[in-house]
This record gives structure tokens, C-alpha cells and sequence, in this order.
């Protein structure tokens, strides 16, 4: 749901309540029209360098159990910018190589610079990654990237200037104003429409089958990490879509982007967890009647 460039742990209620609100006409078999509304002293962490588990090609498949070492709630607190991202400026000394090598993420903030430390975890745009170096000087953050995070995610695109979505892990006393975010991107969307409804702002995301089916209307979804509350869901055009309230808009980065970008997704872990327990089960009753 809703994150801001300060940090603040309230506004998905507000987008859970506008979720609720009537919405936009049924959803039909074909893509909503789209439209655009106006946008607009160094450390280091040595190995590991990587926090993102690679994730499974199949979703439900028995090796799909990543195993949780963070916990998000989808709540965004600041709005970074990225600085620089390319090869490592210092040796590793260890990690990635290859031909494919991981890549540095750099990321400027003002807000998360403060109580952040050394091997941290932190969502950006929705993908856990763990804190390699700190700037204070700067206020950056500095993360590594992995070889199968660029694959899976969208972070490979970014550019000097872009702005990130950032959430800390949770801790015991944090207020669960989202859902459970695990920062394990399941694969990217595609932004297909927006629409603007009074100040609202509906936006349609176009997505693989395998996540797709794990949404369902009023339930979650983490969209580049924000905590969003689905609207209408078309398996078969294969979309979803979701509105956003203006007090989100003006706090997370989804509303600068422009229909075509990609997006980062994961959908529910209990969406995953349900799929998982019935196939098995139908499967152990094709074989009893077999």
C-alpha cells in the first residue's frame, strides 16, 4: 500500500478502505482503456554480498521453499534515488563472477540512513537486499545485486536519478500495516493503463499466468514492494488492477511511471502456500483412484 518519502506506517489503511469503496465497472475480457495522468566516512560489508534466495521456475513446485531471513509489511518508508549502479568499485572477495556478474546498487537516502547497519536487510522496489556499505557522508546505501535478482526483478533497468521504493525489514514492535512482503520477487508486470477516477488513481498491470492466478479480488499484492489491495483480476486477458488513493500517489514511485514500464511482483504468500497444499492433494487422489 501507500509509502512515503518520510516514514510512515499508516496510509494502506487508507487504500484498504478505498479498495472497499465502489469501484470501476466490472471487469470485462478485454484491458481497461488506458490513459497517463500527469507524473513527473564509507564501510563495507564484505561476503555474502547477496540476500535474494534464487527464486524457483515454478511457483507451486516442491522446490519453491524459500526460506524466510526478512520480513516486510509492503508499508514503503522513503523514496530513494539511485546514484549509481554498475560493477563493484571495491573487490568483493568473493560472490557472483562469471560472465554474468553482479552489479552494485547505490542508493541515496535521507531517512534510512539513521539505525541502518552493516548486513541490514532492505526492500528496494520490492527485492530484499542486504546493506554491503554505508556513506553517511553521502547518506547512501550501497547493495549487491546478484546475477539472478537482475534476472527475476527489474532493478537491472534502473538509472542514475531513478527513484526506489525502500522499507526496512521489520523488527518485534512494528505495526503490520500491510501484509507479510517477503522481498522474494516472484518476476515482473507490465504496466498497461492508468485511469484517473476524481483523485484516485486506478492503475492495470499485465502479468504472468503463474502469478496472476495467485490473485484474488480484495486480496494482497506487492507492486515495486508497495502493499496494494487487488481490485478485479482477469486470468484469462491475464491483468489485474488496483487504485490508488492520492495520499499514496504522492509517496511512492509507481505514479511516475509510464505504461509500459516494467514492475516488480509478489503475490501473497498464503495465495502460494494454498496452491502448493491442493495440488498435492489432488495429486495424492489421481493416484488412489488410479
Amino acid at each position: 500500500m501507500a509509502p512515503p518519502l518520510a516514514a510512515v506506517r499508516q496510509p494502506h489503511l487508507l487504500l484498504r478502505r478505498g479498495g472497499f469503496l465502489p469501484s470501476s465497472p466490472s471487469p470485462t475480457r478485454t484491458l481497461p482503456l488506458a490513459s497517463r495522468g500527469p507524473a513527473s566516512a564509507r564501510t563495507r560489508l564484505l561476503p555474502p554480498r547477496f540476500s535474494l534466495s534464487p527464486i524457483p521456475k515454478s511457483l507451486s513446485s516442491a522446490s519453491s521453499q524459500i526460506p524466510v531471513r526478512s520480513l516486510f509489511t509492503g508499508i514503503v518508508e522513503e523514496v530513494g534515488r539511485v546514484r549509481r549502479l554498475g560493477p563493484p568499485l571495491a573487490p568483493s572477495g568473493g560472490g557472483g563472477g562469471g560472465d554474468a556478474p553482479g552489479l552494485d546498487l547505490e542508493v541515496e537516502t535521507k531517512d534510512l540512513i539513521s539505525g541502518t547497519q552493516l548486513g541490514d536487510s532492505v526492500a528496494v522496489d520490492g527485492t530484499c537486499l542486504t546493506v554491503a556499505a554505508i556513506d553517511a557522508a553521502a547518506s547512501t546505501l550501497t547493495f549487491g545485486v546478484a546475477p539472478e535478482t537482475l534476472r527475476r526483478t527489474s532493478l537491472g533497468a534502473r538509472a542514475t536519478g531513478d527513484g526506489v521504493n525502500l522499507e526496512r525489514a521489520l523488527t518485534p514492535s512494528s505495526r503490520m500495516g500491510g501484509h507479510f512482503v517477503q522481498g522474494h520477487v516472484d518476476g515482473t508486470g507490465e504496466i498497461a493503463a492508468f485511469r484517473p477516477d476524481g483523485d484516485a488513481l486506478w492503475v492495470t498491470v499485465r502479468a504472468p499466468p503463474e502469478i496472476v492466478r495467485l490473485l484474488v479480488p480484495k486480496g494482497f499484492v506487492a507492486v515495486d514492494g508497495t502493499s496494494l489491495t487487488v481490485c478485479n483480476v482477469d486470468d484469462e486477458a491475464g491483468w489485474f488492477d488496483f487504485m490508488l488513493v492520492r495520499y499514496t500517489q504522492d509517496n511512492i514511485v509507481l505514479p511516475t511511471k509510464k505504461v509500459g514500464d516494467k514492475v516488480n511482483l509478489e503475490a501473497d504468500i498464503l495465495g502460494k502456500y494454498v496452491e502448493k497444499l491442493l495440488a498435492g492433494r489432488m495429486e495424492a487422489m489421481t493416484k488412489a483412484t488410479a
